[in-house]
């Protein structure tokens, strides 16, 4: 497979997510530039994390309208596998790609930590090979975190099976304790319908290393490979 990761300016994850995808995963990796309208013929394009312009107006509005999503946006919808981690997250919720919005984080401020996440969907690949028991712990930092849907969408979401994350602790419970950000029924991620567009706040290109003693995230992206 071979993957693309998009640079925006403000991006600060992007070389992160290179490593894990090519040193640590062994995949073909493309660098997209913002300013490009090429895909480079990748079959799966990953939005990084950082701050994409600064974080004006609402994290990842003025992303959205750069030059690459306009095909980033159209692989998407002819079903080519796009994934987005934090602000790439928000970036996808700002287009047709992803319901939903992220907004500020219930305690108004930036959190970056440990947490740990609950698997939900089976029939998303980001999630399917997943122990639906176990808890992964996997980093945040953001500060515009807390997912938000009004009900009939929520319903729509739930009804899809479209969450592929829930917050939890450490034994897997999902409870408000384990919320770091106040986000909706503890979600922390979701796909679109056609499970091939997926968007999480916690960083996994973080939790792929084992000099970081921590390859919970690895974990994640060998989901991804195994199940497309």
């Amino acid at each position: 497979m071979k993957f693309g990761v998009v640079t925006f300016p403000g991006s600060n994850c992007d070389e992160d997510m290179v490593y894990a995808l090519s040193a640590l995963l062994g995949q073909k990796v493309e660098r997209l530039w913002h300013k490009e309208r090429d895909l480079k013929g990748v079959d799966f394009v990953v939005l990084p994390g950082g701050f994409s312009y600064g974080d004006y107006l609402r994290s990842g509005a003025i992303a959205r309208f750069s030059p690459i999503m306009q095909e980033v946006i159209a692989h998407g919808q002819r079903g080519g596998y796009v994934m987005g981690i934090c602000n790439g997250f928000q970036i996808l919720c700002e287009t047709p790609l992803l319901d939903g919005a992220l907004l500020h984080n219930n305690t108004q401020k930036f959190i970056c930590k440990n947490i740990f996440l609950k698997p939900q969907s089976k029939s998303a690949a980001i999630s399917k090979s997943l122990d639906e028991k176990k808890a992964y712990k996997i980093p945040i930092a953001h500060g515009e975190g807390r997912f938000f849907a009004p009900t009939d969408m929520l319903k729509s979401i739930y009804d899809n099976d479209q969450i592929i994350f829930k917050y939890c602790d450490e034994t897997g419970d999902v409870n408000d304790a384990a919320n770091p950000n106040g986000a909706i029924d503890n979600i922390a991620g979701i796909s679109n319908k056609t499970k091939n567009v997926f968007g999480m706040m916690p960083h996994p290109e973080r939790a792929a290393d084992s000099n970081l003693s921590n390859t919970d995230g690895k974990l994640i992206f060998e989901s991804i490979l195994a199940n497309i």
